[in-house]
């Protein structure tokens, strides 16, 4: 459930969140409705939402759009990889998997019998997690006592014991099920260095069913499965990291780039805090983070909106609001210096190379989201015609205007895998040479012009579904602080100009400021035999 890097397909890519495009790992789900793009134009979007502020600090935003009988709700909390400590990496992303165990009554048969079952289990894990630490901190010189290992011996016994007896007690995937039983699609979560979102769409007169299961996951959610869950997400960053020659890829290039900020800290956390986090932590850490102050709802679809407001203080209005959560201080210092680091894998090399920029808000941001779709949006941008059509330097090429965040001041990063037997180097000499470029030439007006229009055209589909504006005035509110920026970015990226093309890739693009990683086989490993296509647009 993780957000994942940003992919392309057939020349086309997705959009990161800060863009138009909730890249945050929502899915859009709209029951196969297709709305006409004049019912989502950003220029009437002022007047058709509603916002309502609860007295504990959630925030609804509403849209009615009653084509059909259907609404999308995206449920976003300002939380994510940035707000963990040293040593609890990964707990934002583990949270948002503890979240679909249920509560204290949805997920379980008896919870008055399974909760000291529960609380036992959860003590013995963490001392018996802690006692194995602990020799092992003590390394093979000194092993532990047959005092010690009978005690260890003894805790495991009991943690499988109640393992088994809590098992007893679950009842699986309840969440889910509630939600598919009553016609709920699209059903997911997502976790990001910034944000973490629960998304549904389902018959409006569902809506009930949302605010009673969600506020009940809100106000009461119970860590059943722990330990079990927990395993889950190791594999799962086994896969995605550790076993990924593009996870491993990102994960170095990310921690060279972000020596202070968290940014630099997989969303996913790294392994050994993974294995170390316990239900008392994970419990702290929501109690922290996910009160109704750090929410906001967009719901989109066929509502009666004063009936939405009055469901809504009826359930998550119940919930008192918790202290305000610690502020995130660390500011990314200057970077001094070019930094290049390798990641040695049996794989075909590939390349990231990053600049440091703004983040969302900053004029300068907005430049960059039109020298993203200068570059590499589309079969005509010029990095795309000139490494993969032209040349045929590289087999694909992307770029992100906001990596890993938005939040804070993040990174502007291009990625190619060349196309044998062009190298790494040559592939970043060429994409160095067309930045150099933009410093030197104005982009033409007309190119210019169609690149605004493309984008424009991009945030008008993005609000086309009901959840997909549900997702954007979600994502905005949290992020920005006010759903209105997505009308108003558009009236800034409009206003965007060749000379600022010029300034701000002057000011960034410079060797000082850049972060280069790349993806080289292990000496003596064997060439994959997987072909690389040469169809024209392939990648």
């Amino acid at each position: 459930m993780t957000t994942t890097a940003q992919q392309r397909t057939q020349g086309r890519k997705t959009f990161p969140a800060h863009r138009v495009v909730a890249s945050v790992g929502a899915v859009l789900v709209s029951f196969g409705l297709t709305l006409g793009l004049s019912a989502a134009a950003p220029s009437g979007l002022a007047d058709r939402v509603i916002e309502h502020k609860l007295a504990n600090g959630m925030t609804i935003l509403m849209v009615e759009r009653h084509q059909a009988p259907v609404v999308s709700i995206n449920m976003t909390f300002g939380v994510g990889g940035v707000n963990e400590q040293v040593g609890q990496t990964g707990l934002a992303h583990l949270y948002e998997h503890m979240a679909f165990k249920g509560t204290s009554t949805v997920g379980t048969k008896d919870y008055e019998k399974e909760k000291p079952i529960l609380d036992e289990l959860h003590r013995v894990g963490t001392e018996l997690e802690q006692r194995q630490r602990d020799i092992s901190r003590r390394g093979a010189d000194m092993p532990a006592e047959p005092a010690e290992q009978a005690a260890i011996e003894g805790l495991q016994k009991r943690f499988k014991e109640l393992q088994d007896q809590a098992a007893q007690y679950v009842a699986g995937n309840e969440v889910a099920l509630l939600y598919q039983r009553h016609g709920g699609v699209g059903l997911n979560a997502s976790t990001g260095k910034d944000l973490t979102r629960y998304v549904i769409s389902l018959p409006s007169n569902r809506l009930p069913l949302w605010a009673a299961i969600e506020s009940d996951r809100m106000a009461s959610p119970v860590l059943r499965e722990f330990y079990k869950e927990r395993g889950v997400v190791m594999e799962e960053r086994r896969l995605r990291n550790d076993d990924s020659p593009t996870g491993s890829l990102y994960e170095t290039f990310t921690s060279a780039a972000f020596r202070a900020h968290h940014y630099g800290v997989p969303t996913i956390g790294w392994e050994s805090d993974i294995l170390s986090l316990t239900p008392a932590a994970t419990e702290a850490f929501f109690k922290t983070y996910y009160g109704p102050g750090r929410a906001t709802v967009g719901i989109v679809g066929d509502i009666d909106p004063k009936e939405v407001i009055t469901l809504i203080e009826n359930t998550f209005g119940k919930i008192p609001a918790g202290p305000p959560p610690p502020q995130i201080v660390t500011v990314e210092p200057p970077q001094r210096g070019e930094r290049r680091v390798e990641v040695e894998f049996d794989a075909e090399p590939s390349l990231a190379i990053g600049f440091h920029k703004p983040g969302l808000g900053h004029p300068d941001d907005y430049v960059f989201d039109v020298i993203d779709e200068l570059l590499t949006d589309g079969p005509t941008s010029r990095l795309y015609s000139k490494l993969v059509r032209d040349s045929r330097l590289a087999a694909a090429v992307n770029s992100d205007a906001n990596y890993p965040g938005v939040r804070s001041a993040n990174l502007f990063v291009l990625s190619a895998t060349p196309l044998a037997p062009h190298t790494t180097a040559e592939v970043e000499a060429a994409i160095l040479a067309e930045l150099e470029r933009l410093k030197r030439e104005p982009v033409s007006s007309k190119e210019l012009e169609r690149i605004i229009n493309n984008l424009d055209a991009d945030m008008v589909r993005a609000l086309r579904s009901n959840s997909g504006l549900a997702s954007q005035l979600a994502l905005y509110q949290t992020v920005a602080g006010d759903w209105r920026y997505v009308v108003k970015s558009r009236d800034k990226i409009a206003a965007v100009t060749p000379a600022d093309i010029q300034r701000v890739a002057t000011q960034y693009f410079t060797k000082s400021n850049r972060t280069v990683a790349t993806l080289v086989k292990k000496t003596g490993s064997k060439p994959l035999t997987t072909a690389v296509s040469s169809q024209e647009g392939r990648s």
